[in-house]
């Protein structure tokens, strides 16, 4: 997505060899239009897969599975990160580690959200090591329901992330894959 990458060169900061700011139209401050278009792009790669719902992180994924899940005319779903009185017994958890923040957390999905008939895309914001991208799978999976695709918006290409999920063959579709970080210095592939 050209105008995904132009913003991130624009806007983007490079801190080190895998930190990628990019808050300025993502996930603190968030570009609305460029959301949508992502919505377009993500619509028209897995509209013949099936999608019954659009899963996502909170929060920075919210904003994009918002827009995908609108274009596609679908129900969206937040998987919580953090813990809530409301959610008790009825919910599917498992332990994801955030290399970015250095901690593990527990990853809820309600059963009320989710049922065996489901083909759920997963929307994220970033993909890395694919720790967030297994864990919403996990909770997929568990539930008797069936990954039909994973969308990232940002893939940072060099970790081992996108190769671990292809290996278990799930479908992958990152609008802007980059190749090399560095300070001040990002490449695409």
């Amino acid at each position: 997505m050209e105008s995904l990458k132009e913003r991130i060169l624009k806007e983007g900061k490079a801190l080190n060899e895998t930190v990628l700011k990019v808050d300025s139209f993502l996930n603190h401050g968030v570009d609305p239009k460029l959301m949508y278009d992502m919505g377009e792009y993500f619509k028209k790669y897995f509209e013949k897969h099936g999608i019954t719902k659009i899963f996502t992180i909170e929060s920075s994924g919210i904003a994009p599975a918002v827009m995908t899940a609108m274009q596609m005319d679908l129900n969206m779903v937040t998987l919580k990160k953090q813990k809530s009185k409301i959610l008790n017994g009825g919910v599917y958890q498992t332990t994801v580690h955030s290399f970015t923040k250095g901690l593990d957390y527990e990853l809820t999905l309600s059963k009320d959200y989710i049922s065996k008939d489901d083909k759920i895309l997963i929307i994220d914001d970033f993909l890395a090591n694919g720790e967030a991208a297994l864990g919403a799978i996990r909770l997929v999976e568990e539930a008797g329901a069936t990954v039909g695709g994973i969308g990232i918006v940002i893939e940072k290409s060099f970790q081992p992330g996108r190769k671990m999920l292809d290996e278990k063959g799930y479908d992958v579709y990152s609008l802007a894959r980059i190749n090399k970080l560095q300070k001040d210095i990002i490449e695409f592939i």
